[in-house]
């Protein structure tokens, strides 16, 4: 798969490591299949030095890093290091010109040597390193702890702290040659991991890349979570019950509780873990305070992992069984319903800190609760509610992942939902609608398709 995106990263990273006088220290981190190695080897030159570690003990990983650097300097690797202060005095004195050094999987060397990370910090404060030194890592926690907790040695040493996130889904787009819609469906199932995005384009279809990669005991994907989760977590069990627990349908706290036979408070360490690392989000309805709130939702975060806990953990035995054509049918049956979640939740990111009707909006949200319509209370949900920048507008949507929808009709029931809503009053109300297809009365306007979705509105 062709090098996409990241262009922010590319310009940041280059102009860092191209500065004049003092060695930059940078920091890369994030979850694994980001393509956080693809993009420092997009950086790096000939002349620089990219080592990736492994779990093995502190001299074979010496030994190894030595041999690296010895195709740069001649000879080097000739030398047994006894450690790594040794090492780093060593290829110090013998650099003539600047270079680059990266560390990759930075973890494992920590894992194994301790002391590496006190002994790095007093050679940058030293000032006196002629090279430019880069650490890496996919272990977030770990990562975080290293350069980000005020106790670490590293702490406030990073030139640059970088969090990779996932790629946006138009890159998607440009990698499938997709049409929009199926751009949508698509991203439904491997979010913005570019790895991710390069199984997928080894098959013809979407439905054999998930029978072949995802559902399939010897797929490539079949046991993706483990491997993430294994960076992070020392028992993978909890993390992967509440994931599935969540996957299919348990958002409050009390009915996640409820299907684990745990108590609630029990919970919300791992639960608060879980979305520091990325891999759930807490939702909670549009004008009320996260941290009061009381009608909290939690939602599996990453499309890959909603993927896996709908459609893998449940059928684990007809999977098992080979049962392809079965667990196909299971998938198909569901599928729209399962990219219409997924559609709002790119409708609702796309509104976010964009503009769009001539108004540039705040970060959309949710909203649901108990509203009164013609003298009846109603519960009701509104997919995408965002406040203007000002203040002085609200933005109410309706997304569908449904063919043939009368636009009219649609408007029309937002406007009488919205007459109730708590938080409306002395705004002006816009609505807006998100469909799959052109509405089948011939209504466009403040109506939006998937491209301008996927494009951000970028007007």
């Amino acid at each position: 798969m062709k090098f996409v995106d990241r262009e922010n990263e590319t310009n940041r990273l280059k102009r860092v490591l191209s500065q004049e006088g003092q060695a930059q220290f940078v920091v890369i981190y994030g979850r694994r299949r980001l393509g956080k190695s693809t993009l420092i080897r997009h950086v790096l030159t000939d002349n620089d030095i990219y080592f990736m570690a492994d779990q093995t003990e502190q001299s074979q990983q010496l030994a190894l890093l030595a041999k690296t650097i010895g195709t740069r300097i001649p000879d080097f690797d000739k030398v047994v290091y006894p450690g790594w202060e040794t090492l780093i005095v060593t290829l110090a004195h013998r650099t003539t010109e600047r270079l680059t050094l990266c560390l990759d999987e930075f973890p494992y060397l920590v894992k194994s040597s301790p002391s590496l990370p006190s002994i790095l910090q007093r050679h940058i404060d030293s000032k006196q390193l002629p090279f430019n030194l880069i650490i890496c890592g996919s272990s977030q926690q770990m990562m975080q702890g290293l350069v980000l907790d005020a106790a670490s040695p590293l702490y406030g040493r990073g030139s640059v702290i970088m969090k990779l996130e996932p790629i946006p889904v138009r890159h998607l787009q440009e990698v499938l040659h997709a049409d929009a819609v199926q751009t949508v469906e698509e991203s439904a199932i491997w979010g913005g991991v570019p790895r991710y995005w390069e199984i997928r384009e080894q098959e013809p279809s979407l439905k054999d890349a998930i029978a072949n990669h995802i559902t399939d005991p010897n797929g490539t994907l079949y046991d993706e979570p483990s491997r993430l989760f294994l960076d992070d977590f020392q028992h993978t069990t909890q993390s992967s019950a509440l994931l599935s627990v969540i996957g299919n349908g348990a958002n409050r706290l009390s009915e996640i509780a409820g299907r684990m036979q745990k108590n609630a408070t029990d919970l919300s360490g791992p639960l608060a873990k879980l979305i520091n690392l990325g891999y759930i989000e807490r939702e909670t309805p549009f004008g009320e305070n996260p941290r009061n709130s009381k009608r909290s939702y939690y939602q599996i975060s990453d499309p890959f992992m909603r993927t896996y806990y709908r459609y893998v953990v449940p059928n684990r035995s007809l999977i098992n069984l080979h049962r392809n054509e079965v667990v196909s049918q299971i998938i198909g049956n569901s599928f729209s319903d399962f990219v219409a979640a997924h559609w709002e939740r790119l409708c609702r990111k796309a509104v976010s800190g964009n503009q769009l009707l001539g108004t540039t909006w705040g970060v959309a949200s949710r909203w649901w609760g108990t509203v009164i319509i013609n003298k009846e209370k109603k519960d009701i949900e509104l997919d995408v509610v965002a406040e203007s920048i000002d203040k002085k507008k609200i933005l109410i949507g309706e997304c569908k992942w449904t063919e043939g929808e009368q636009a009219e009709r649609l408007f029309k029931e937002l406007e009488i939902k919205a007459q109730s809503l708590p938080f409306v009053k002395g705004k002006e109300v816009i609505y807006a609608l998100f469909l799959k297809r052109p509405a089948k009365d011939g209504i466009t306007k403040h109506v939006f398709l998937p491209q301008s979705v996927i494009n951000d509105f970028m007007d």
